[in-house]
């Protein structure tokens, strides 16, 4: 199947998302691609992946669980008790066989977007963190959204770090939450990386 340009995945995106959630794609779909060209790197894959990394989020738990069991998705024990976290791996795979997108680099970066994954590539780190700072977010974080905005364009390694530092404290901080081992591997990762540059 050849895959659809952008214009035309975004139209099938809008018939299938809420309005609030197709916005925040349309959000983050820009922010990577922005991301991207201030890189030097892709724009155009960035923007894809931005648009459909949520793709399969209309989804409830329960759908979500059989379109894993169907379609042989590996399910985590994470994932089974938040079974919205499978909407990554769902969206990757609806990337692939509903709008045609063959790129593995592009599927990659849509499967981690969620919880990440240790020395991801450029593409990978560019939809984990426009996800995370697209315009339409609001939530609270530490540093500042706007600060990690900021550095997303000048060290995108430390906005990375800087993002998994938020959302594990903010899962381990949640009574009954259970916290993804690939979060938790990605955060360990990324600090060492870090500390390693000092």
């Amino acid at each position: 199947m050849k895959m659809m340009i952008y214009d035309e995945i975004a139209s099938k995106v809008k018939d299938v998302l809420p309005k609030k959630r197709y916005n925040h794609s349309l959000g983050v779909a820009y922010m990577a691609s922005s991301i991207a060209m201030k890189y030097g790197e892709d724009y155009e894959m960035a923007q894809i992946a931005g648009v459909l990394h949520d793709c399969a989020k209309y989804l409830d738990d329960e759908k979500m669980i059989s379109e894993c069991k169907k379609y042989g998705i590996e399910i985590s024990e994470a994932e089974s008790e938040n079974p919205q976290l499978l909407h990554a791996k769902v969206g990757a795979y609806y990337a692939e066989h509903i709008y045609g997108v063959s790129d593995e680099e592009i599927l990659s970066a849509i499967r981690c977007h969620t919880t990440g994954k240790p020395d991801m590539t450029f593409l990978e780190k560019c939809l984990f963190v426009a996800d995370y700072i697209e315009i339409h977010r609001t939530q609270p974080s530490e540093p500042p959204l706007d600060e990690i905005r900021k550095i997303a364009f000048t060290d995108l390694d430390m906005a990375v770090y800087l993002e998994l530092v938020n959302v594990v404290g903010y899962v381990k901080g949640q009574e009954g939450q259970t916290l993804d081992e690939n979060s938790v591997k990605t955060l360990e990762y990324y600090e060492k990386l870090i500390k390693s540059r000092n």
